[in-house]
């Protein structure tokens, strides 16, 4: 499976995100994140996942261009301006929207702007479990397709 996500600085959102789902996926996923207008990791990103154990220190900021005519399964956009301006992936299986905020942009002391980047980070745990649900049962229900044909329409967890 193979995961794009996009926001508009690939500075937070899409970095966090891409660091949750490479290592709640594990080998499953394929994950990559990019930016209409790349800036860099912003450091409150990294700290606020460093708080869960994850080191997202090494990712890079990157821009959609070299992703462009590559095959994704899913496009997932973190913010609307990344939505309005998001490309065309053709073969792109789906496309989602997660209109998540800027943490960048939140103000107030050091704890009152880690506190938006920790609630963000833990709003897109969410939104991943979903995905990553969303996706073993599409595995699941392949396998059953590969034991049976005759129940390829048979949703996961029923008797085959």
């Amino acid at each position: 499976m193979r995961v794009l996500f996009l926001c508009t600085g690939n500075s937070c959102r899409s970095q966090m995100a891409e660091g949750l789902l490479r290592w709640l996926g594990g080998s499953v996923v394929e994950v990559a994140s990019a930016g209409t207008d790349p800036r860099p990791v912003h450091p409150d990103a990294v700290r606020a996942m460093r708080e869960i154990g994850l080191d997202i220190s090494r990712q890079k900021s990157k821009s959609v261009e070299p992703f462009l005519g590559r095959p994704f399964d899913y496009v997932i956009t973190l913010c609307d301006s990344a939505r309005e301006a998001c490309p065309v992936f053709p073969g792109a299986a789906k496309r989602y929207h997660w209109s998540l905020p800027d943490p960048a942009a939140a103000s107030g002391s050091d704890e009152q702007r880690m506190q938006v980047f920790r609630g963000v980070r833990e709003q897109l745990a969410a939104q991943i479990d979903d995905l990553l649900a969303e996706i073993l049962e599409g595995f699941l229900g392949k396998l059953a397709e590969l034991a049976d044909p005759s129940q390829a329409d048979a949703s996961p967890g029923e008797a085959l």
